[in-house]
């Protein structure tokens, strides 16, 4: 049987039912005005006007999907703002990326999350300032540091000292970006509520070259391709803090939520479906509902609360002795 609506393909797509790549190129009934956009590296603003017109018939699902604390009309701003570089991606795939971007909180605005082409297809990237958002929806973390070393700056790294004299940097801030010469390291750390402080993540140059040839698809097929157009290619600075921030993430107290971000992120990198690794909205509201629930049952059990007085306890009595044995007691005085 033939899946029709978005939700019947990502059921399917979760059990096993429709590969990723048909999830890709799947139309998702877009009008006929949208096969144009894949011939173009520019939309023109009426074709703008075309794909939000088509993104809104899905109004719905991005509005089940934003959390209340993401403002809609910011949120689709920014959607606007990023549709000319998806000129060439298929409508599924732009759908697919922008509901997996509304599902975790985050706007399209660059800074927290990215929507770029790879191919044909729109890919949604998370980025540092992402997973610091959520590192912070935790409620575990107080704050988050991140910071790249100069060549030329103060620094000091002593691993078994106590926090927070293990790791201090300097920048001497007088001085250029170029006087102070290239970046060296990226690193990462967290204040954790309760006052204790994260490890702190380092990473060189060459760990940022090694995570991107291991984990990125879209580095490779750039190399092979000889465009040179990924992000590790465009803006590897911003990639390596990213990365410190990755594994920062690991190193502090997880949330479902971000666990289900990292797991997204690496299916964009492998060039795979990401909207069935996003957060559900109903498993979320159902989660909610059972947490509202438990609160109550135990509110009820208050009897300050409920003003039910509790059931009255049996009094224990001490034991008495025998007759005889306090008449004895009595014959010996």
């Amino acid at each position: 049987m033939t899946t029709t609506t978005l939700k019947d393909r990502i059921r399917a797509a979760r059990s096993g039912g429709t590969a990723p790549a048909e999830q890709h190129d799947q139309a998702l009934d877009a009008p006929a005005e949208l096969t144009d956009v894949k011939g173009h590296e520019q939309v023109e603003p009426s074709m703008n006007k075309t794909v939000m017109a088509w993104l809104m018939r899905y109004e719905a699902e991005f509005d089940e999907a934003l959390p209340a604390h993401i403002d809609r009309t910011a949120f689709f701003a920014a959607v606007r703002a990023v549709l000319p570089r998806l000129a060439r991606c298929t409508p599924a795939s732009t759908l697919q990326a922008l509901l997996t971007c509304a599902r975790f909180g985050l706007i399209p605005d660059d800074k927290h999350a990215v929507i770029k082409r790879e191919g044909v297809l729109a890919v949604f990237v998370p980025m540092a300032q992402g997973f610091i958002d959520l590192m912070y929806r935790s409620g575990a973390v107080d704050s988050v540091h991140v910071g790249e070393i100069r060549e030329h700056d103060e620094y000091s790294y002593v691993p078994a000292a106590p926090a927070p004299d293990d790791f201090v940097h300097k920048p001497d801030l007088r001085k250029t970006k170029a006087q102070r010469g290239e970046v060296i390291l990226c690193y990462a750390f967290a204040w954790l509520k309760g006052g204790s402080r994260s490890q702190v993540i380092l990473l060189s140059r060459e760990d940022a070259e090694g995570i991107r040839d291991e984990y990125s698809q879209a580095y490779r097929d750039a190399e092979a391709a000889g465009t040179g157009d990924s992000f590790w290619h465009t803006d590897f600075l911003a990639m390596w803090r990213k990365s410190g921030v990755r594994r920062l993430a690991k190193v502090v107290p997880m949330s479902a939520e971000m666990a289900a971000l990292v797991k997204t992120d690496d299916a964009g990198e492998a060039g795979q479906v990401q909207v069935v690794h996003a957060p559900d909205p109903e498993d979320a509201r159902l989660l909610d509902e059972a947490t509202a629930a438990h609160e109550v049952a135990e509110a009820s059990q208050d009897p300050a609360e409920t003003g039910v007085r509790p059931l009255p306890r049996k009094r224990v009595q001490p034991k008495r002795r025998p007759r005889s044995a306090r008449n004895g007691k009595r014959a010996r005085r």
